[in-house]
Formats: structure tokens, C-alpha cells, sequence
């Protein structure tokens, strides 16, 4: 199942980029805004797709206590995939050269908090003092 997740992700990160390119050819000159926004669609997917690679089997929608990922990006970050949704946000916010995209910042990120406080809170109960101890040297 990770092989086809992996699979499915590389496609859609591989269809955006022929897009990119597409959008690309059809308009002449690129402004510098629309550059920055693509550099932060495609870092925040790649973010995302190392992200769910790393969790492997732990990764689920619901918040469950299989294993502490504290690898990988999950050494500096304890949330590296919601960290993601503002980037993502923006970069289509700069792509698309509109200010209303931002309006969505408005419901992503309480939400990305709320979800995160979740998921501590059932990390918490399962591990314990590891886990404090990883939230001592991680961010968010």
C-alpha cells in the first residue's frame, strides 16, 4: 500500500510540473511572483510527500498511536505535513496572482492547529515521557 501511495503522489507531483510547463509556454514571460509561488506549490509537495513517506504504516487520517516517527523531517518537525498547508496556500495564492486564495489561510490553519493538538494529545497518552521528551527538541 506505501508503494502505491508513493506511486500515486509522484504522478500528481509529475502532472503539476507538465502543467507548470504547459502554463509556461503559454505565457511568454513568467512574473517573478508567479516563479516564487511555483518554487512554493512544489516545495510544499515534495514536504508533503517526504513527510508520508517517513510516517510509512503510522501515517492515518484519524490521529492513532502506532509508532513515534522522529526521523527524517520528523527530527526537527512534529508536524511537517500540516506545516505544509499555509506553504501551499500561498504558492497557488502567488501562481495564480490572486489575493482571495489567502482567504483560505483563514480556516487551514486553525485547523492544522486543532488537528495537531489532537494528535499530541492521543501521542501523549500512548507514549508518554518519549514523547514530551521529543516535544522538548521539536517544533510545532
Amino acid at each position: 500500500m506505501r508503494v502505491v501511495h508513493t506511486i500515486l503522489f509522484l504522478l500528481a507531483a509529475l502532472e503539476l510540473i507538465i502543467m507548470l510547463l504547459v502554463a509556461r509556454k503559454l505565457h511568454a514571460a513568467w512574473p517573478p511572483m508567479r516563479v516564487a509561488g511555483t518554487f512554493l506549490l512544489l516545495l510544499a509537495i515534495a514536504w508533503v510527500g517526504i513527510a508520508r513517506y517517513q510516517l510509512g504504516r503510522s501515517f492515518s487520517v484519524t490521529p492513532q498511536a502506532r509508532q513515534l516517527i522522529t526521523s527524517g523531517l520528523y527530527a526537527r518537525f512534529r508536524n511537517p505535513i500540516y506545516l505544509a498547508s499555509p506553504v501551499l496556500v500561498v504558492g497557488l495564492s502567488l501562481i495564480s496572482a490572486q489575493w482571495w486564495p489567502m482567504l483560505l489561510l483563514i480556516v487551514v490553519v486553525p485547523v492544522q492547529i486543532a488537528r495537531a493538538r489532537r494528535e499530541a494529545s492521543v501521542l501523549r497518552a500512548a507514549f508518554g515521557e518519549e514523547y514530551d521528551r521529543y516535544c522538548a527538541r521539536t517544533w510545532f
